[in-house]
């Protein structure tokens, strides 16, 4: 294998830990909300931490090993599909971000319900069914598939 192809397949595994780690948080955060008793929410939301290495292993990879191949390849600087990936990874990131800390306040809200007799409240349901922290993360998960589309189909 050459040079620019063990660069293309790391890049493209780096893809993978980043859409597939957004994809089962995702998938852990429509299961906290459905959940009945706060445990099981909290439980579900402590798990969404496990895929966060492999999420933060996949922004890394992508961008070193995408600006790598960028060079190696020599694309232009004006490469408009490139810039579009680059907005959107920051974009992705920033709203993963922000995101994430609103599942944090309802993991913790709920493990302090779970400590307290595990009865659901208005209050948790209302946090976990917030339709900005949701738009949120919906809006990075939506960020992270255009970057994939872009990658893909590239323009």
């Amino acid at each position: 294998m050459t040079g620019t192809q063990w660069l293309l397949m790391l890049h493209i595994a780096s893809a993978f830990c980043f859409f597939g780690g957004s994809v089962a948080a995702a998938i852990l955060n429509t299961l906290a909300i459905r959940a009945e008793r706060p445990s099981e929410t909290a439980q579900l939301l402590r798990l969404i931490r496990v895929t966060l290495p492999v999420v933060f292993l996949g922004v890394l990879g992508t961008l070193v090993f995408g600006i790598w191949l960028w060079h190696r390849l020599g694309f232009s600087i004006g490469a408009g599909w490139i810039w579009a990936s680059l907005a959107l990874w920051v974009v992705a990131n920033a709203l993963g971000g922000i995101g994430g800390r609103h599942q944090q306040r309802a993991r913790e809200l709920a493990e302090r319900l779970a400590g307290e007799g595990d009865a659901s409240t208005g209050e948790l349901r209302a946090l976990l069914r917030d339709r900005t922290g949701l738009a949120v993360s919906w809006a990075a998960g939506a960020a992270t598939l255009a970057i994939l589309v872009l990658m893909i189909w590239k323009p």
